[in-house]
């Protein structure tokens, strides 16, 4: 059974980056065809998609977020990382990571979600 897990600080400052793991046990993040996400929810709105990375490395962001997302991967840990940088305080939000075989989803594997918040 695939599981992800969101590691990272829950409190990060304005302008700094926002830098969150996720490590994923009981599957690859090489198998073919799937799609590895990021997504967000901020307090009292929806679900918001950041940004996902291929099975083959190739990143894809948001529109609005795409000037300060980066996604990346470390294949031996089996692991991606989100990094948003000059974070704002609307960057606070519970951040997930997920696993599709679509890149829009559904999604068929989600992490817990982690709080992050943006403060002085």
């Amino acid at each position: 059974q695939v599981q992800l897990q969101e590691s990272g600080p829950g409190l990060v400052k304005p302008s700094q980056t926002l830098s969150l793991t996720c490590t994923v046990s009981g599957g690859s993040i090489t198998t073919n065809y799937y799609y590895w996400s990021w997504i967000r929810q901020p307090p009292g709105k929806g679900l918001e998609w950041i940004g996902y990375i291929v099975y083959s490395g190739s990143a894809y962001y948001s529109p609005s977020l795409k000037s300060r997302t980066s996604i990346s991967r470390d294949t031996s840990k089996n692991q991606f990382t989100l990094q948003l940088s000059s974070v704002i305080l609307e960057d606070t939000a519970v951040y997930y990571c997920a696993g599709s075989v679509q890149s829009t989803g559904p999604y068929d594997y989600w992490g817990q979600g982690t709080q992050v918040t943006v403060s002085s």
